[in-house]
C-alpha cells in the first residue's frame, strides 16, 4: 500500500486560492454544456474527512476518457470559493492503482466504534423474549462469517450512512427508537420490533460492495437486500428446532415491507403495526441521517440557509438551532 505521506492535502484542509495537487477518490462524475455550449466535467471528489466538488473546463473530452466513478485520481488544480462554498478547478488528473493505496483512506468511517456499537445491539438482542426469535437474531449476529462484514459495511451507497459501519450506526439508532416506542405503547410485540431493526437491511452486507468502492455487487443487482435477508431467514430458522412457519411468515413480511409503499421498492406494503413502525422508523432514521450530513456540509459556508437541495426539493435553514436557542 501506497503511503501518502505529508503530500497529501486534505478535503477538510483545503483553502481558498491554492494550488492543489494530491490524491482524491471520484465519488461522482458527470458531464454537462456550459450556456455557450462548452462541455464541462463535474465531479465530487472526496477522502475520508470529506467531499468536495470538482469542475473541468479544458480538454473534458480527452480527461473524461482517463478515469471513472470510484477510480483514485492525483489531481493538479486550485481551490475556489463560488457561492461561498469551496471548490476544485481541475487541470490535470492522472488515475491511479486502487490496489496502492487503503480505501479507508478515502472513505468516511462511523464516528462511532464498531466494537462498542455491536456490544450495545448485542444486549437488545439477548434481551429478546421470543425464544426462536432470539436464537435467530443471535445466529446471524454471532456467525463468524457476518459479524466482521458488520462492522465495515455502510447502510446505502450514498444516500444515508454511507460510511464504514454505517449500517451497524442505522440499526443501533433504529432499536433504540423503537424500544422507546414499545414501552409508550405496551401493546405492541417489541421481539418483532427487534428483530425488524437488525434484520431489515442485514442483506446489505451482500448486495454491498465495500472493499474497494462503495457499489452495488452482482448477487445485489440480480436480487437485492429484501431477498437477500429473506434467504438468510429461511437458511437460519431451519437449523432452529420448532421455528415455526407463521413466525417465519411473518419475519420476512417485516423485511419485505420496510420501504413503506410499493413506489419506494417494497414488495409488499406493511400488514401489521409492527411491519408498519419498522418502515416507519427506517424512514425517519435515514432522512435524519441525510440531513444532518447536509446540514453539517452547508455550515462550512457560513450561511444560514443551505443550496437548493434536490431530494427533499427545498431550502434549509442550516442554522445550529440547538445551540443557538439553549
Amino acid at each position: 500500500m501506497q503511503d501518502l505521506g505529508k503530500s497529501r492535502i486534505l478535503v477538510k484542509d483545503l483553502k481558498d486560492k491554492e494550488s492543489v495537487q494530491s490524491v482524491f477518490l471520484v465519488k461522482e462524475k458527470n458531464l454537462g454544456v456550459g450556456k455557450t455550449g462548452k462541455p464541462f466535467m463535474s465531479l465530487v471528489l472526496g477522502d475520508n474527512t470529506g467531499n468536495i466538488d470538482a469542475r473541468i473546463w479544458d480538454q473534458v473530452d480527452e480527461l473524461s476518457k482517463e478515469f471513472d466513478t470510484g477510480d483514485i485520481i492525483l489531481i493538479k488544480g486550485s481551490v475556489q470559493v463560488f457561492q461561498n462554498r469551496k471548490q476544485l478547478i481541475v487541470s490535470k488528473i492522472t488515475r491511479q492503482e486502487l490496489n496502492s493505496f487503503q480505501l479507508s483512506d478515502f472513505v468516511l468511517s462511523s464516528v462511532k466504534s464498531p466494537e462498542d456499537m455491536y456490544a450495545e445491539l448485542m444486549i437488545y438482542a439477548k434481551d429478546i423474549q421470543n425464544e426462536h426469535i432470539r436464537m435467530l437474531v443471535l445466529s446471524v449476529l454471532e456467525d463468524p462469517e457476518i459479524k466482521p462484514m458488520m462492522f465495515k459495511a455502510p447502510a446505502a451507497k450514498t444516500i444515508h450512512h454511507a460510511w464504514y459501519g454505517g449500517l451497524l450506526e442505522h440499526v443501533l439508532s433504529i432499536i433504540k427508537i423503537l424500544k422507546g416506542l414499545s414501552e409508550h405503547y405496551s401493546f405492541l410485540n417489541r421481539d418483532l420490533l427487534y428483530f425488524g431493526a437488525i434484520f431489515h437491511d442485514i442483506g446489505k452486507l451482500w448486495e454491498l460492495e465495500y472493499e474497494h468502492m462503495f457499489g452495488y455487487t452482482t448477487k445485489g443487482r440480480l436480487i437485492g437486500h429484501m431477498e437477500i435477508a429473506c434467504e438468510l431467514v429461511d437458511r437460519k430458522s431451519s437449523r432452529i428446532m420448532g421455528f415455526p412457519s407463521d413466525l417465519k411468515d411473518v419475519c420476512k413480511h417485516i423485511i419485505l415491507s420496510h420501504h413503506g409503499k410499493l413506489e419506494y421498492g417494497s414488495p409488499k406494503r406493511p400488514k401489521f403495526i409492527e411491519a408498519f413502525l419498522v418502515a416507519f422508523v427506517d424512514d425517519l432514521d435515514s432522512k435524519i441521517s441525510t440531513l444532518n450530513s447536509f446540514f453539517t456540509s452547508e455550515r462550512s459556508s457560513g450561511e444560514s440557509w443551505s443550496r437548493y437541495n434536490d431530494l427533499f426539493e427545498r431550502y434549509f435553514l442550516v442554522d445550529d438551532l440547538k445551540d443557538k436557542y439553549k
